[in-house]
């Protein structure tokens, strides 16, 4: 089975040393030298984020989307897509900082909009998210950067295998009789790719140690009327 295969089949694939030591530094300086007093970052004793991380730090655009990272956009992911939000997380090593299972079942949009099959409207730090129809969701895949050797211990993704191919999944409705969770642990310059329907959650950090993940989300669907994706770089870049 090729990793497409793998990851389509899975809903997550697994994929280390994409990046050097080296390029994990300088992806890490840059982000140290940011400006983080914007309302785009998050601050608190259990989680440091930015939202649209690659708007905010456009330096970091040339030194993650290397030749490595290109041929697996291309390989997995496919032809025609383009990123539609960024989110960079650092979790800190005294993080009590636990998420549920749960499925990522919103995207970042320009504008609030009276739309069929678009609901659950939020808008967090003048940002706007809704949920869409569920084929917008499906052609969603989500690549996430690991700058730090992450496990269990860590903070480490848990996944259930192939429910991404279930719909809506509530997380209540899980059939443990049926069902396995899998640990994601994934290796400093490694990434992980996965689709948004997959149940996935996350432990507390209990080993002191920090757990800092780009999260990257790519689509090759336009938006219905005149609404647009909040945060979009076009494939001319992702394909060079």
């Amino acid at each position: 089975m090729t990793p497409k295969q793998k990851f389509e089949d899975a809903g997550f694939l697994i994929l280390n040393d994409i990046y050097t030591k080296k390029e994990v530094m300088a992806i890490i300086n840059k982000i140290d030298d940011a400006n983080t007093d914007k309302d785009t970052f998050r601050k608190s004793s259990d989680l440091f984020a930015i939202r649209q991380f690659l708007k905010e730090i456009p330096g970091t655009l040339e030194l993650i989307f290397t030749k490595r990272l290109q041929t697996v956009i291309k390989e997995i992911i496919g032809n025609n897509y383009f990123v539609v939000k960024s989110i960079y997380f650092d979790k800190p090593e005294t993080s009590n900082w636990y998420v549920a299972y749960h499925q990522d079942l919103t995207i970042s949009v320009d504008k609030k909009m009276d739309l069929d099959n678009f609901i659950n409207w939020t808008n967090k730090q003048n940002q706007f998210a809704v949920q869409p129809s569920i084929y917008i969701l499906e052609n969603i895949t989500t690549i996430r950067i690991h700058l730090d050797d992450t496990d269990e211990h860590n903070g480490a993704l848990k996944v259930i295998p192939q429910s991404h191919v279930k719909g809506i999944y509530r997380p209540e409705n899980i059939d443990w009789t049926k069902e396995q969770e899998t640990f994601c642990p994934v290796n400093r310059g490694g990434i992980m790719l996965m689709k948004p329907l997959t149940l996935h959650s996350s432990n507390r950090t209990t080993n002191n140690k920090k757990r800092r993940v780009i999260h990257i989300e790519f689509s090759n669907q336009e938006l219905p009327d005149k609404l647009q994706w909040s945060e979009q770089i076009t494939e001319q870049f992702l394909y060079n």
